[in-house]
């Protein structure tokens, strides 16, 4: 037996490709440093921000970051009203061995000190056990102050009630009795 038929596998093929799995899809690799044009190419970022956004809104530069090869992304800060620790980007490309970079995308981002809203949740998933028991006892409370006003509200028409029987019947008997004997006629 030779060198070469050992390698092979029972299929003819080489073993070295029988057990290779399928090739993993090539990495896009991220360049530490940005592209040198693009890099210098801060005065075109920023004049990309300024067709969207008004000079006063963009703050001071804060740097070039690497995308891909030949793109990258210039960051400045924003001044606009409730943006506090957000930053204006603005990421210019250029073609190969070209030395004219164009921007291709501006917005705004957060920083990792912004302020921003907390994570969206479903309804049904924000309400819980507690906010209904708080809701219900509320409810019970109210439904008990309304029922205590009403009880109230109808003691006091009872009182007032009986003092009313009570001048009524006074009444009746003051006009049935005789004024002069003080006896009250049979009827």
């Amino acid at each position: 037996m030779s060198a070469t038929e050992s390698s092979e596998s029972v299929s003819g093929a080489p073993a070295a490709e029988a057990e290779s799995p399928a090739k993993a899809p090539r990495r896009v690799r991220r360049p530490s440093k940005p592209d040198a044009v693009l890099a210098a190419a801060v005065e075109t970022a920023r004049a990309g921000l300024l067709e969207v956004v008004p000079a006063e809104q963009i703050g001071t530069y804060i740097g070039a970051f690497p995308d891909a090869e030949r793109l990258v992304t210039h960051r400045f800060k924003s001044l606009r009203p409730g943006y506090n620790g957000w930053h204006w980007y603005a990421t210019v490309a250029r073609v190969p061995r070209g030395k004219v970079a164009t921007v291709c995308e501006v917005g705004l981002l957060p920083s990792e000190n912004a302020v921003l809203a907390p994570e969206w949740l479903p309804w049904s998933e924000r309400l819980r056990p507690e906010d209904v028991a708080a809701e219900e006892a509320a409810k019970a409370q109210e439904r008990a102050l309304s029922d205590d006003d009403e009880a109230a509200d109808q003691a006091q028409t009872g009182q007032d009630q009986t003092e009313q029987d009570e001048a009524a019947q006074d009444e009746a008997a003051e006009s049935s009795s005789d004024p002069q004997t003080g006896a009250q006629e049979d009827r």
